[in-house]
């Protein structure tokens, strides 16, 4: 952590930031306080991170990170103060850490890439053989959905529109993301080598149908 600081000092500039009463203050109002609401993508706290770091950017980039262990720590902050409960082994700490945020050891990072050495055919390992940014917006989309169902804790109390529309409208949003993931995957895997017969029994489909999908996913224009 210590060498994290020194080379990216914008760690500590963060830090600082969630320690100040008043950004945890705005992310209460951001969520609506009272009145329970999505976090919105253009919030005073994230707008307001981005002006203490120096990185306009990272407010936007936070807000959309679902998954991320910032919007975990405003969900915390936010399940405090309405006194709700958290996802379990975490209460309602804010500053508990998801095991795949925290650092890596370099022995740990070694033991990894010794193990995911190229194999022929389908015996092939995952990180060897997709690219590490088809990864990552798989792994940021599953997150991104996760986040959007986690924002429905508690939110069944109101008039029945309000909590029928955020409901909807986040059930929405979850179900355009699991399926923007799971055709990355089987598009992925594809990709790799397994046979499409395989993904297409895994995914609940006709080949004919999957081929078609992953068709239009791997050519958008």
């Amino acid at each position: 952590m210590g060498r994290d600081a020194v080379i990216f000092p914008e760690v500590v500039a963060v830090a600082d930031a969630l320690l100040d009463p008043a950004m945890a203050e705005l992310v209460w109002v951001d969520s609506g306080a009272g009145r329970p609401r999505a976090l919105p993508a253009d919030g005073m706290f994230c707008r307001r991170l981005g002006e203490r770091v120096g990185r306009a950017w990272l407010g936007p980039l936070t807000a959309a990170d679902h998954g991320g262990p910032l919007i975990a720590w405003m969900g915390a902050v936010i399940r405090q103060r309405r006194g709700a409960g958290g996802p379990a082994g975490c209460a309602n700490d804010p500053w508990w850490v998801r095991r795949e945020h925290q650092p890596v050891t370099m022995a740990g990072q070694l033991r990894v890439l010794g193990k995911e050495k190229r194999a022929p055919g389908s015996g092939t390992m995952w990180r060897a053989v997709v690219p590490p940014e088809q990864r990552a917006l798989i792994t940021r989309t599953i997150k991104s959905a996760e986040g959007q169902l986690l924002q429905l804790r508690g939110v069944q109390s109101g008039p029945t529109a309000d909590v029928a529309r955020q409901l909807l409208r986040n059930l929405r949003h979850s179900a355009v993301l699991i399926e923007n993931a799971w055709k990355r995957t089987a598009l992925s895997a594809a990709n790799a080598g397994v046979p499409l017969e395989e993904v297409a029994q895994w995914a609940g489909m006709s080949v004919d149908v999957l081929r078609n999908v992953l068709t239009a996913e791997a050519d958008p224009g």
